[in-house]
């Protein structure tokens, strides 16, 4: 059992995975509509101009189309594992380009630029990956859905989707 596969970290993988569906889901429905969430072991919080109704119907169907095998719904281009990998990449590739150089930074500078801006370009099919094979989880069978609850945060819109877990074959 490796540790992506520890209770914990299983959970929240799923979880991430419903989250992603389900904002996937939602802006399919309004382009214009800006959402942002995080998910935990318990379930997700959603932070933005929906309705409780809609929210409640959108997981509803990202849990059927996961189950129904439509992983893709479960990668998101605004996923803060891309944020993540494209800085890492980034960083790493500057700190290479730069090691046990003796020049002047100025002089390093189109090197730098045009190497850490190669590692953005590559880390978007990076953070995609990362995403599907580690931060990710779209096999969600056992998850029902608990609950959907609105909750006011300073104004703000704030719902907490909580889930439960049934017993397979």
């Amino acid at each position: 059992m490796g540790l992506l596969n520890w209770q914990f970290l299983r959970r929240v993988r799923q979880h991430h995975a419903i989250e992603h569906a389900t904002i996937n889901i939602l802006s399919q429905r309004n382009l214009r509509r800006h959402l942002v969430a995080r998910s935990d072991q318990n379930g997700f919080y959603v932070y933005g101009p929906v309705e409780t109704d809609e929210l409640e119907e959108a997981v509803g169907e990202a849990l059927r189309r996961l189950q129904a095998g439509e992983h893709d719904l479960a990668i998101h281009p605004n996923c803060g594992t891309n944020i993540v990998t494209a800085g890492v990449m980034a960083g790493l590739t500057g700190v290479l380009i730069t090691a046990g150089q003796r020049r002047r930074w100025w002089e390093q500078l189109p090197l730098v630029l045009a190497a850490t801006t190669l590692a953005l370009l590559a880390a978007q099919p990076v953070g995609y990956l990362a995403q599907e094979r580690i931060t990710t989880l779209a096999d969600v069978h056992e998850i029902r859905l608990s609950r959907v609850e609105r909750r006011s945060w300073g104004g703000t819109y704030v719902h907490r989707v909580e889930f439960t877990r049934e017993s397979v074959g």
